[in-house]
């Protein structure tokens, strides 16, 4: 019987060997270069299915006369899927003219392309101005032809028509399956880029198999329906560094190339015909050049090298273990750059922070490669997406950086250099960014069940029971906007417009109706519901699942409420008011405590301000309840959408509460708008109350419970606080921005305001100085 004995190595490698005794575990792996050795590959394990039979696709057939072309998307892109569409013919590169081009023959440019479909098409050179001739012009195509040069045109070359005429296309997200590459050019093959059906890192070896996220493994291209490796001749740590970002990940590192080098002698390989070329700078593959054509040179094979193989580091957020590489690479000190507004993670407005205080970017130039500059500085991998025009709502603050220009290798956006001057920016023109991430397996363990379309439903979990993974539902006691704003992010959903502790009208799988979590609290920015605290393995859900099971419903956009500062600092001032007057706010519950103990003569000083809410995000805010259920409040003669809209605190240096005061939402309406937004709220007449995107609300000085009630406060210094939504009835874009701090000084006689911010407006340490609600994070409730 032969004896297989495991040598755990010093140099990295954990070896078994047929019949072997104790030896240096650095020889033996040398050894296993040369001795076939059939137990070893067993122990790393290659992935199931490896060279499964896979679809083959048939090109299509073209008449023997079909002008040979090919197509490229070019230009300023936001994305890689999108651009000014570029025909080479005749040893030379030009455009398209946009003189009666239609949605049907974007469509034929898209699947020439490898794309599905065209979403959408742009004339008027959208994507810059080309260079070079004007290849089509009048072209006119049915949408069933196979290339663009089997359209009707005026003629390849025949045109009467200027670059500023240029044609774009966006083209959907799929791919054909079983598209193939064709390439018909002989010379100039470096110009084109590369198109292929799907790109992967496929995990070898066992260690990095049972990984999530994949961070190391062979580069495979899908084409022609196979999954196809790529030859490491010619492979250079800048396409590593694409093919990294890619996927998710900020930066790539060494591997133990001993290790593939002996699997790989042990396996054949199927490798695409062609190399890549890229600069290190492209957000994705198909924004590379081709390299030469290995298939003319080696017959099919890579017999100077081996399969491509790459490992990535993760960022913080996707790290299994605490990543010792990213910490040396990504310093982890206070962040200059963030996020703001978006509805998964890796999306958002960028904001950075200078001379202590957090302002936006104006899009000025803004691309591509600035935005992964800014995408990886976060640990993240390339930008998937640059947005421009406050896509992802609008900032507060200063407009810190305009006209952007990176070389895509800096390490931080704030090294990239800019215009010092943002005269003519505002926040209309904030930058925004859409990064890739690690495909985590999130979307996976959960789902939406019973509802009318794929945005709402009853939640149910997928969670290991008696050894096996079951579907199963969530307590709805105690479930809220927070828990399903975590659940809209896993789904890629974007935001939660309604948490429902009640789902019986969305009737869900029956085997699904056991509960399966129970007791779940979430902050709302976890990445994952089993993020959340709940109760684990012991549940408690005393009403059960099925009709009391948790829901949600998911909207791509949401509201977003900031209170102006300047607003509040600048109409404070303190009142005496006669209790005579008062009696509708002592209903409203809007004084202190001690003012049922005094008489009716007696005075009570209120701290009053104005305040200005505005909607800067990207969809209406309107109230949780529907109006049949507000309630009239016969004092004061008007309907409360919410009854606590605002909370308003005083505080000592200390964090300590000394006064508060609240406010029902008196009548949520648009008082102004920004120039070109037209007002649709209006309290008169029962009319319906919200504030409309680019408009705001004022709650003067001088209507009731706009105040706070100081009779008992002593003189002395405090910090003003206001808190919008303090109970996030109403999902937002973002909750970090709901909070509103002041420096105040109360002598007994007068008050003064000073210093008021945004919550998470300054640095972390200016913070400090103001205690209290951590208004640049939200804390588990």
């Amino acid at each position: 019987m032969v004896n297989h004995k495991r040598y755990p190595c010093q140099c990295g490698l954990n070896i078994i060997m047929p019949g072997c005794s104790s030896h240096a575990c650095c020889l033996v792996a040398l050894l296993c270069l040369w001795v076939p050795c059939a137990a070893q590959y067993e122990a790393w394990g290659y992935p199931e299915a490896y060279g499964e039979a896979e679809e083959h696709h048939t090109a299509p057939e073209l008449p023997p006369d079909t002008p040979k072309i090919q197509l490229r998307l070019a230009g300023e892109k936001r994305k890689h899927n999108e651009g000014r569409v570029e025909v080479f013919y005749g040893g030379e590169w030009g455009t398209v003219c946009d003189d009666d081009f239609t949605i049907h023959a974007a469509h034929v440019v898209c699947r020439e392309l490898g794309y599905t479909e065209a979403v959408s098409w742009y004339p008027g050179s959208k994507y810059g101005k080309g260079e070079g001739r004007i290849w089509f012009d009048n072209v006119h195509c049915t949408g069933k032809e196979k290339t663009l040069a089997q359209c009707s045109s005026n003629g390849i070359g025949v045109s009467d028509c200027k670059h500023t005429e240029d044609v774009g296309v966006l083209c959907s997200d799929k791919r054909i399956p079983g598209f193939k590459f064709i390439n018909t050019l002989t010379n100039n093959i470096e110009s084109l880029n590369i198109h292929v059906e799907d790109v992967r890192i496929r995990a070898i070896l066992a260690s990095y198999r049972k990984r999530i996220p994949v961070t190391e493994g062979y580069v495979e291209v899908k084409d022609e329906g196979r999954w196809k490796q790529l030859c490491d001749v010619d492979w250079t740590p800048m396409n590593s560094h694409v093919i990294c970002g890619m996927f998710g990940f900020p930066g790539e590192r060494r591997y133990n190339a001993r290790v593939y080098k002996m699997f790989a002698r042990r396996r054949k390989h199927t490798y695409w015909d062609y190399s890549v070329n890229c600069t290190g700078t492209e957000s994705h593959l198909s924004s590379c050049k081709l390299g030469r054509n290995e298939a003319e040179k080696i017959n099919g094979s890579c017999a100077e090298g081996l399969p491509v193989v790459v490992s990535c580091v993760p960022g913080r957020s996707f790290a299994p273990t605490p990543m010792a590489g990213f910490r040396k690479a990504f310093r982890q000190e206070q962040p200059l750059v963030r996020l703001r507004g978006g509805a998964i993670v890796g999306e958002g407005r960028v904001e950075v922070l200078k001379n202590g205080e957090w302002g936006t970017i104006c899009d000025d130039n803004w691309n591509l490669i600035s935005a992964t500059v800014v995408c990886r500085e976060l640990g993240f991998g390339t930008a998937k997406e640059f947005l421009t025009g406050g896509r992802l709502g609008q900032g507060m603050g200063p407009v810190h950086m305009n006209e952007v220009e990176c070389s895509g290798f800096e390490k931080s956006i704030t090294e990239c250099s800019f215009n010092k001057e943002s005269l003519g920016c505002s926040h209309e023109e904030d930058a925004g960014v859409r990064c890739n991430v690690p495909a985590m397996g999130f979307q996976q363990r959960l789902r939406l069940s019973g509802g009318r379309n794929p945005f709402e439903g009853r939640v149910e979990v997928l969670a290991e029971r008696n050894g096996s993974l079951v579907w199963g539902t969530v307590c709805g006691e105690g479930w809220g906007t927070m828990e399903a704003m975590v659940v809209c992010r896993q789904l890629g959903l974007g935001f939660a417009s309604h948490a429902f502790q009640e789902t019986w009208y969305w009737p869900g799988e029956v085997s699904a109706d056991r509960v399966v979590m129970s007791g779940v609290r979430c902050s709302g920015t976890e990445m994952s519901l089993s993020h959340c605290l709940h109760h684990g393995e012991y549940l408690d859900c005393p009403r059960g699942g099925g009709r009391f099971a948790a829901g949600v419903s998911c909207s791509e956009t949401a509201p977003d409420l900031v209170l102006n500062p300047q607003i509040v600092e600048q109409t404070t001032y303190l009142e005496d008011r006669p209790m005579v007057m008062l009696q509708c706010a002592y209903e409203e519950d809007c004084l202190a405590r001690t003012a049922s103990q005094v008489p009716a003569n007696s005075y009570r000083r209120l701290l009053r301000f104005s305040s200005q809410i505005h909607n800067n995000g990207q969809s209406d805010f309107r109230p949780k309840a529907s109006r049949e259920s507000w309630v009239w409040h016969d004092c004061h003669r008007h309907y409360h959408s919410m009854e606590v809209f605002t909370h308003y605190d005083l505080l000592n240096l200390n964090g300590s509460k000394v006064a508060e005061g609240h406010k029902a939402s008196f009548c949520l309406e648009d008082s102004e708008c920004d120039e070109g937004i037209e007002k649709r709220y209006e309290c008169a007449n029962f009319g319906e109350q919200g504030i409309t995107l680019g408009c705001w609300d004022t709650y003067r000085h001088d209507i009731d419970c706009q105040w706070v009630d100081i009779t008992d406060v002593k003189p002395g210094d405090y910090i003003f606080q206001v808190v919008i939504n303090p109970n996030y009835e109403v999902a937002e874009s973002d909750y970090t921005n709901n909070v509103m701090k002041c420096r105040c000084r109360y002598d007994g006689h007068r008050i003064w305001m000073y210093s008021c911010h945004i919550g998470g407006s300054f640095s972390s340490e200016t913070e400090d100085t103001f205690p209290g609600l951590l208004n640049n994070q939200v804390t588990h409730r």
